[in-house]
């Protein structure tokens, strides 16, 4: 089944050293490409604006949750179905848009994500911890199992990009996407197995796992007490989690 039609979106901050080589094999996926610049103050806007990409920035850093909301109004304006989402440090390799865009084929409608579930030790072990606590809490409040949770590479099909103004911002945004999509729209989360990336040139990451976890968490839990059913949630929440083989 087709997906229809279908753009990748990068949000970036400050990538100068690898926002070329991330664009340019966006490109040559051969799907359209929507680059979100969340007020950059190095070259990173004048790379991107020498590709043959639609380029939407902000004047000032307003967050990662912004910036994908920035780019899914462009995306809807543009009349697409699909959005594929993918971080501009280098970490998400578009050769793995092939696998979650098969993965869409053979489950419409339903989230898929590019789960960094293949080579884990290299992830950092504060990163680990906090991306397990991240996949328990979320999971539980999407009353479904997700395999990582806080993965940026993410294919939402044009349901989900219809809850762009869901009332939560930065790191939080991507959460609410799956908990909201879950409960209220009944959509569906598979996981594409891809590799873990933490090794090379990679510029600090702009989550602060103390931080952000902490403002995801709370999020998740005045959202399990929004919709109730905490116990039957729990349970339904432990199930293995559907992945996709490639």
């Amino acid at each position: 089944m087709s997906l229809g039609r279908c753009c990748i979106l990068i949000p970036c901050l400050n990538e100068e050293v690898a926002i070329g080589h991330v664009v340019a094999d966006a490109l040559a996926i051969g799907l359209p490409v929507i680059v979100v610049d969340d007020g950059s103050d190095d070259r990173t806007p004048e790379i991107v604006a020498s590709l043959p990409v639609t380029l939407l920035r902000h004047t000032q850093r307003m967050g990662k949750g912004e910036a994908l909301r920035t780019g899914f109004r462009e995306a809807l304006r543009m009349d697409f179905d699909a959005v594929i989402t993918m971080d501009g440090d280098g970490q998400h390799l578009a050769s793995d848009i092939p696998a979650l865009l098969e993965a869409g084929r053979l489950h419409p409608g339903c989230i898929v994500i590019g789960a960094r579930l293949l080579d884990k030790e290299q992830q950092p072990k504060g990163r680990r911890r906090a991306n397990a606590v991240a996949d328990w809490g979320i999971s539980w409040a999407c009353a479904c199992p997700i395999a990582d949770t806080q993965s940026g590479q993410r294919l939402y099909p044009r349901a989900v990009l219809d809850l762009v103004d869901l009332p939560a911002e930065n790191f939080v945004f991507e959460a609410a996407l799956l908990i909201t999509a879950c409960r209220e729209r009944g959509i569906g989360v598979v996981s594409v197995p891809i590799a873990s990336r933490y090794h090379g040139e990679f510029r600090l990451s702009h989550f602060k796992p103390v931080r952000d976890v902490t403002r995801i968490t709370t999020y998740t839990i005045r959202q399990l007490l929004h919709y109730g059913s905490i116990l039957p949630s729990y349970r339904r929440s432990r199930a293995m989690p559907t992945i996709i083989a490639h």
